[in-house]
Parts: structure tokens; sequence; C-alpha cells
């Protein structure tokens, strides 16, 4: 009786089992008995990709333990199934998502209108820069005996149109043509004791400048070999001289800047006075409205061509101003370089007078070059290591350094095409580099070729 009553809860109660007591009484399953998941459909794959006869083989030898394999691809059945579906076309493909055909082309004359929807923001690619090869050798070595180690002279220019180098050395001045490498001695101070101060070439390439000790500035024919005339003004040496047309600009120890106008037989046109110690440094912009003087002072000052008093007065620098260069893509910007206490390169606004940046060379700063046709500058510097540094503007990374002078490189003066920078140094030597990027290289960005070095020294008296 009690068996029969046990039985039939079984099979009243299929979804959870339950028990009786001895007394009849039902006793539930314990609560951490699982619950058993609901049915769901099951999933049949397509049939049409599967080989019934491979997977029935394949069951049977599974169920009976078989452990030899038999090559199925080569049953009577399998080959003739396979010979079939070739005759009828319908061979299944060897891979999934088999690319066999291209896609249609489209007809002919047909716009797509959604090409402009996913090209109107794509961004131009950039030209790709390609770096050119700066050699860190110079080209031509001259030797330049009796070069005055002196700061504040300069005794270096190269002509803007007759690539001709000026180079004065002790009493004389010195002339070495580029074309040809001809030397010839321009003149000679007459007096026992004077020396040259200072030279500058004259925009036409004919006339030069010359800057003696004694207080006078002559101007010479090259050409000719013949002086025209002498100026008077200084009561001191005339270290330095900057042309602006018919205008000539001189600067002495006297500390003062005299205006000469070389048409006119009274020549002296303005005096400008507003440095307190001997003016080193002397440049008209290119497009000859303003003047930059650098003194002995520490001063920097900024002339307008029609006013005789600074329209700025730059204090920034810590060490005598003579490094002076104005930017040519730029023309109210103004680089400057500071003595041995100083050490820096600084970039004036003449326009407002605001020092844009400075940046520490960790060595006086003798002279600057910009580039003509890049936007870098060229430094040359004193103790320690007596280098060039070549600048990327305007973010001062150094792009290359050449040494090789053994003295400090005081003065540097810049070819015609503006590729080449001669430099003059205290070790009585000048050094040729080719530092800086042709116009076309530099519109094309096309490496320059560097296989054809002629470095050779040359004695230049």
């Amino acid at each position: 009786m009690e068996t029969s009553i046990v039985r039939a809860a079984a099979n009243n109660t299929p979804s959870r089992l339950r028990t009786m007591t001895l007394d009849g009484t039902p006793r539930k399953a314990p609560l951490s008995a699982k619950k058993t998941k609901p049915q769901m459909d099951r999933f049949i794959p397509a049939r049409s990709a599967m080989d019934l006869d491979v997977a029935n083989f394949n069951l049977l030898k599974e169920n009976n333990g078989q452990v030899n394999a038999v090559d199925t691809t080569s049953s009577p059945k399998v080959e003739y199934k396979k010979r079939l579906a070739e005759g009828l076309g319908t061979e299944k493909a060897p891979r999934i998502l088999a690319f066999k055909n291209k896609a249609p082309a489209p007809p002919e004359g047909m716009q797509n209108n959604l090409a402009v929807l996913y090209s109107q923001n794509a961004a131009q690619k950039p030209a790709k820069k390609n770096f050119r090869n700066i050699p860190q050798a110079p080209e031509r070595i001259l030797d330049a005996p009796e070069l005055l180690d002196d700061y504040y002279l300069n005794l270096l220019d190269w002509g803007p149109t007759n690539n001709v180098v000026a180079v004065a050395l002790g009493a004389a001045v010195y002339l070495w043509n580029a074309n040809t490498g001809d030397i010839e001695q321009l003149m000679e101070c007459s007096e026992e004791d004077d020396y040259i101060t200072s030279v500058s070439w004259g925009a036409d390439g004919k006339h030069i400048a010359v800057g003696t000790s004694s207080s006078t500035v002559q101007i010479w024919d090259a050409k000719r070999v013949k002086q025209i005339r002498s100026l008077n003004g200084h009561s001191a040496r005339v270290g330095a001289l900057s042309w602006n047309n018919a205008i000539l600009s001189s600067g002495g120890r006297d500390s003062i800047i005299v205006n000469h106008d070389v048409r006119q037989r009274e020549h002296v046109t303005a005096v400008l006075r507003g440095h307190e110690q001997e003016v080193c440094g002397l440049k008209w912009s290119p497009n000859g409205q303003q003047l930059a003087s650098g003194g002995n002072d520490n001063l920097l000052h900024i002339w307008d061509a029609s006013n005789d008093r600074p329209t700025h007065r730059i204090t920034s620098h810590q060490a005598a101003v003579k490094a002076l260069a104005w930017c040519p893509f730029q023309s109210n910007l103004l680089a400057s370089g500071g003595g041995t206490a100083d050490r820096c390169i600084k970039f004036t606004n003449t326009h407002t007078g605001a020092v844009l940046n400075s940046i520490d060379t960790a060595s006086q700063v003798c002279a600057l070059q910009w580039s003509r046709h890049e936007r870098e500058i060229l430094s040359s510097h004193g103790f320690s290591q007596n280098q060039l540094c070549l600048w990327k503007y305007p973010s001062m990374v150094k792009v290359a350094e050449f040494t090789g002078h053994t003295s400090r490189v005081l003065h540097m003066a810049q070819s015609p095409d503006g590729t080449t920078v001669v430099s003059a140094a205290a070790d009585e030597t000048l050094r040729f580099w080719r530092v800086f990027a042709e116009a076309s290289v530099a519109q094309k960005a096309k490496p320059s070729s560097t296989g054809n070095s002629m470095l050779r020294s040359i004695n230049i008296r």
C-alpha cells in the first residue's frame, strides 16, 4: 500500500520529486534542488552544406571503434557526385565568401553624387619635405695674416653683385675674386700707426667704403682701384659702416653715428646721438626705412630714416651688441647677438620695440646671417668652441654645427647667390661654408650634392 502511494505521487509530479513519510505525509525536496531549464527549440543546421555519407561513415567508425582511416574521397559514389556537380556547374566553392568576379563597371557618363560627400572633408596631403645635405667641412680656406683680433671691428664683406670678397688685414684692404680666384690689394694706410677698422661694399658692387683708426672714411672705386673721396665727421676710429643707397652711415668709438650723402659736397646729413660707448654694430633694413645700431654700452637702438632720435631703445642685452641681421622675409624683424657676458640671440619687432624671443647660445655671439631662401639663421661664436651654428627659425632648433676655426669667429659675409658664407676668425683664416640652400632647391626641396668639394688652402696676400 505504501509503495503504491509513492509511485502514484511520483507519476503525478514530474517536475519535482516528492517522497512520502511513513505516516503518508508528503515531503518536499530540499530548496537547493536545481530547477530544470525550459525546453527550447533545437538548432537545425543547413543540410545542403553537409556530406551525409561522410558523416554517417564517421559516426559508424566512432561507434564501432574503428582505427584505420578510409579515404572517402576515392569512393565511387563520391567521385560520381563530384563529376555530376562539375557537369551541372554546381560544384561547391573551395572557400567561403570567395571573390570570383570584379564589380561591374558603371555606365558611361555616370556621376556618383555621394563621391563629394566622402571627399569634401579630406585634407590635401602636404608635399613631402626632403632634407638637404649640409656639408660639415669648408669648401675653401684662405690664409689671412695680420687679421686683427678685435671684437668691435667689421673687417669682412662680400660684394652683392661683383662676387668679390673684401677683407682688411692690418693696414691694407685686399680683394679676392670668387669667380677667378684672383687676389688684389685695394689700398694701404699711409700713416704708420693707422689701420683698417671697417669695410663695406656699396649696393652697386663698384664702390667700397673703408673706415680707419684715424677717424676717416674713404670711398674707393674697386674697378679702377682709386680713392674717390674722404669723409670726416668722427673724432675716433670708425668701426661700423652701412649703406642705404647713396647714404653711408658710420659708427665710431666716439659713440656717434654719422649719415653721409656721398653725392653732396657737404656730405654730413645727420648726426645720431644715443649711445654712450663705441658703436660696433650698424645695419640698414633692406627697405631703407630703419637703421639698427649696437654699442659697447649693451644698447640696441632702432632709428627711423627721417628722425635723428631713436624710435626704440632696447636694453635687454647684458653685453656689447655687435651682431645685427635684418630678416629677409619679415621687414620688421631684427636679430641681434650679445658678447661674452650675454651670449644670447634676441629677436625684436622693430615696429613695437618688443623682444619676441631670446636664445642662450652658451658662447659669445660675434656675427649673424639670415638665409635668403629658407627660414634659417647662422651665428658665429667665440670661446669655447669657436663654431658656427645653423638654427631653424622660429623654433630655434639647431640644424647643424660647423667647426674648424681655432679662435673666435669674428666676422661673416654672404655670397650674392645666398648659398655660401665666408667666416673670418682670429686664427687668421677665411673659411667658405656652403650652409644655405639655393633658391630653386628651397622651392623644390631637393637635396644638394656635395661630391665636388673644393677644399684647399690659399694665402690671400
